[in-house]
């Protein structure tokens, strides 16, 4: 037997164990799960100098092996991170019951009723890189949704996610929701058994690069939730308030340079520039931004030249492009065309043009005098999020419990038949709402 055949055994054994243990999961009260969802939280409380330690040896050997800075940002796992993790787990408990809720209640006759109602969708398998700490926002959204998740780290982060799941495994032994709800796999092997286990995996949510979502997508028939680019702009309109925008432009670049909401491309209007351009410069260049612009920034900067291939990339790095446009419209176009349909934000004191720039551009999440920072589930009040979604249908933008719940249609009658409303003498429908 090949490595790739035992390792697709192995994960069939342990998607069958999760897909039972999941649906016990989905029939437990919401007072069960919230106990679950805090027992967790002190479970990962009491382990965290373990967590904390296994982190520093993933971000040593990261170092070691050079890999890429957003990663190793990505991937550093701090006190201070963990405990806002832990804090989202917690809010994730206090969030409204999302199985059980009828949004339709029907009477489709005299004792026959129709009622729509919201269930958990089965089993997840999220591959993610380097982030660490989505394996605790995944955990607390799958068990809040009635889900079990198969969890799929990168190598760069095996140390920190073991020693995750092993607390939550522990808080869960304490609780009525069986630790097998949660599984972590740790080989490459192991990913590319999970993308073709269609039989007992409902959705794939990857979070990762570029290249990686799109591996992903090419490569199961799973339906994928997810985006695979974050490339976001911000227009600084000729209207804008231009503290307000400097200041805003800094935090949406550097505030977290490897999140996908971070900003990559700065267009601004070519009446302000000359006033906005070289304050906007300085601040950025104080924090270690590299600057790049096209021939008309550059009259006023003295930067390097951005090309075609800048306009396109997501550099999740202290790098930013800016491009001067002469008018709104040019801006809008030029996000359509480059944008990946993630956040995008103008900066204007102009509501019309705030309008113009929210009704016509083509993203998840479209912004008004803010950073494109706060695309993010935390910051939505959903808890916490499993991913972004840049899809045209929903869940779209940062996916909270909402994405992970589907619905049934559930009729209840009295020895109604269908015969009863078709032919010459058939009864009509009331289809009244109850």
């Amino acid at each position: 037997m090949t490595t790739s055949q035992i390792a697709s055994s192995s994960l069939t054994s342990i998607a069958q164990q999760t897909r039972q243990a999941a649906r016990l999961l989905a029939v437990l009260s919401s007072d069960t799960k919230n106990e679950a969802i805090e027992a967790v939280a002190q479970a990962l409380e009491s382990a965290t100098s373990e967590i904390l330690a296994a982190n520093a040896a993933d971000c040593e050997a990261a170092e070691v092996a050079k890999i890429a800075k957003p990663l190793i940002a990505r991937l550093k796992l701090d006190e201070t991170k963990l405990k806002a993790a832990i804090a989202g787990l917690r809010d994730v408990g206090r969030l409204p019951e999302p199985i059980g809720v009828v949004d339709i209640h029907r009477q489709l006759d005299d004792g026959l009723i129709l009622k729509r109602i919201s269930c958990p969708l089965g089993v997840l398998g999220v591959i993610f890189e380097a982030r660490p700490d989505a394996v605790m926002q995944i955990t607390s959204l799958a068990i809040k949704s009635g889900n079990g998740v198969i969890l799929k780290g990168g190598q760069e982060a095996v140390r920190t996610c073991q020693a995750l799941v092993r607390a939550i495994h522990l808080g869960l032994g304490y609780t009525d929701v069986s630790p097998a709800v949660v599984q972590l796999l740790t080989t490459r092997e192991e990913t590319l058994a999970m993308l073709k286990l269609d039989e007992y995996i409902d959705l794939i949510i990857p979070r990762g690069s570029n290249s990686f979502v799109r591996f992903v997508q090419e490569n199961t028939r799973i339906p994928v939730l997810g985006h695979a680019e974050g490339i976001c702009h911000l227009y600084i309109d000729e209207a804008a308030d231009i503290v307000k925008a400097v200041n805003i432009t800094v935090d949406a670049k550097t505030q977290y340079p490897a999140a996908c909401n971070a900003i990559e491309t700065l267009l601004v209007h070519k009446s302000i520039a000359p006033d906005f351009l070289p304050l906007v410069a300085a601040a950025l260049q104080t924090r270690h931004v590299e600057l790049r612009g096209d021939e008309s920034t550059r009259k006023i900067l003295n930067i390097s030249l951005a090309n075609e291939a800048d306009w396109a990339t997501e550099y999740t790095d202290l790098i930013l492009s800016i491009k001067m446009v002469d008018s709104l419209e040019d801006a809008i176009a030029h996000i359509n065309n480059y944008g990946s349909r993630h956040t995008e934000a103008i900066i204007t004191e102009d509501p019309a043009a705030a309008a113009t720039f929210l009704a016509q551009v083509d993203a998840a999440g479209v912004y008004h005098n803010c950073s494109t920072r706060f695309a993010d589930g935390f910051r939505y009040g959903f808890g916490a999020e499993v991913g972004i979604s840049t899809q045209k249908m929903p869940p779209r933008g940062p996916v909270g419990l909402e994405g992970l719940v589907t619905y049934k249609y559930q009729i209840i009658g009295n020895g109604h038949i269908a015969a009863t409303y078709t032919g010459k003498n058939a009864k009509s429908f009331t289809h009244q709402d109850l």
